[in-house]
């Protein structure tokens, strides 16, 4: 089980300072968020791969469609993950998991405003997906949502890595004791804490 924290900021060096301390705590996995994405472009996911080049560096791009462009541009930043919606079309999905594969990278597919979960992640697997994500958005999780309802018929109906985002702390995390899944992906609880490497640790710590 890794560990991965979603830099979702809007300045790229609010992003490498939490990272630094992530990091430094064992975080697994460095997600350059959608909104860090949109705010400093692919540079974001460059300058966390030239920071820290031993970690995985997560794009989550949430491409909707030009599915081999936009994950070229993510691989060729320095991306080794790079997230594609759920929701998008069939071709859209195929055509990233081949970019994927020809550049060396990795596809996670979101379910996020998926209807029926269990079914697009089986129909993703079968379309080459390395990991499909369940997750519940900022919106969802404001509405009451979150992501531990839909995580048990989507981890049993898949043989690909299951990951899980949504609203995660230390003290819900021991939802997840009954499931082996593979990325714990956190964000506010470590992101917006005063002591991002203790709020880390106290994940991990819960995670074993």
């Amino acid at each position: 089980m890794m560990l991965q924290i979603a830099l979702d900021f809007s300045d790229v060096e609010d992003a490498l300072r939490v990272a630094e301390k992530v990091v430094e705590a064992g975080a697994d996995i460095l997600e350059a968020g959608t909104p860090l994405i949109k705010a400093e472009g692919s540079r974001a996911v460059s300058e966390l791969k030239k920071k820290f080049p031993e970690k995985l560096i997560l794009a989550d791009m949430k491409t909707m469609d030009a599915g081999r462009l936009e994950t070229e541009m993510a691989a060729k930043a320095g991306a080794d993950i790079i997230s594609i919606l759920g929701v998008s079309s069939n071709v859209t999905i195929r055509e990233a998991v081949k970019a994927a594969k020809e550049n060396n990278k990795k596809i996670m597919v979101d379910l996020i405003g998926v209807n029926d979960k269990m079914k697009r992640a089986k129909e993703v697997e079968i379309f080459g997906a390395d990991y499909v994500l369940v997750h519940s958005g900022l919106d969802e999780q404001a509405a009451g949502e979150n992501p531990f309802k839909d995580l048990k018929n989507v981890y049993n109906a898949v043989k690909i890595p299951v990951a899980v985002a949504g609203g995660i702390n230390d003290k819900n995390i021991s939802l997840l004791k009954e499931f082996d899944v593979d990325i714990v992906i956190v964000g506010g609880f470590v992101t917006k804490s005063p002591n991002p490497g203790l709020a880390t640790r106290s994940i991990l710590s819960s995670m074993k």
